[in-house]
């Protein structure tokens, strides 16, 4: 399975912060702004914004001097027994604070051995997830997650998927005809959330964003009840910006 290899903004944002860290690691000490500006080559501007990120969530503290040394969160990502169970505690708080602060159910998913597979969410009583009524695997041309992950794949990666997946109509709005999909994710840019207008359930509107570490394929996605699609767009430009630290913690 290749990739596209368009980057998207989040990337570019994770490997500048994987340049932070690394030089931050090197100081045992701790090293200060305008050091980091230096070692680093990014102007201060984007590098406070990265340290604000960095310190956020966990991967960076500032000491009374300060001059930042490395934090809890990258200590415990990068330790080998550990890791798998911090990640999972990681994503767990990110996806509740993203659904508390964009008042929607939140979900991070993966294309793993050629299938959709949602690997974490959150919800609540006000934030209901979306009624999976047909399998989220089988309905990856109808919904926001489906198509940002196929959106990642190369045409011989789609073709493949809807080979073995039939693109079934599930609401009025749904796209079945095959050329016409492939042809709104070959013009779909990499750095726009993808939309699902009722296209997957009458009712619901989402929408995703891509979250790429290495060769895996993933994303971040949010879903609403259609009375308050109003407010999609914006919800959706939030979690792009929220999606370099879930990145971020993929690669370390």
């Amino acid at each position: 399975m290749a990739l596209r290899p368009e980057p998207t903004a989040p990337f570019h944002s994770v490997q500048y912060a994987l340049r932070v860290l690394e030089s931050v690691a090197g100081h045992s000490d701790g090293v200060d702004e305008e050091q980091l500006s230096r070692e680093t080559g990014l102007p201060s501007g984007h590098l406070a914004h990265l340290l604000l990120m960095l310190r956020r969530e966990g991967y960076l503290e500032q000491i009374s001097d300060g001059s930042y040394v490395v934090g809890e969160s990258l200590v415990l990502l990068g330790s080998g027994g550990d890791r798998g169970r911090a990640l999972r505690e990681r994503l767990d708080r990110t996806l509740s604070d993203l659904r508390d602060s964009l008042g929607a159910a939140v979900y991070f998913s993966r294309y793993t051995n050629g299938e959709l597979e949602v690997m974490r969410y959150a919800d609540g009583p006000s934030t209901p997830m979306v009624n999976e009524w047909v399998d989220f695997r089988s309905a990856v041309h109808a919904t926001a997650i489906g198509k940002c992950l196929l959106g990642q794949l190369d045409h011989d990666g789609r073709k493949d998927h809807l080979s073995r997946h039939r693109t079934a109509r599930l609401t009025s709005r749904t796209i079945t005809d095959e050329r016409l999909l492939l042809n709104a994710l070959d013009q779909q840019p990499p750095t726009v959330p993808v939309l699902d207008l009722q296209e997957y359930a009458v009712g619901t509107v989402c929408a995703a964003v891509p979250v790429t570490a290495g060769a895996s394929v993933g994303c971040l996605a949010l879903s609403l009840p259609v009375e308050d699609a109003h407010r999609l767009r914006k919800a959706a430009e939030a979690l792009n910006q929220r999606a370099a630290p879930v990145m971020l913690s993929l690669v370390i």
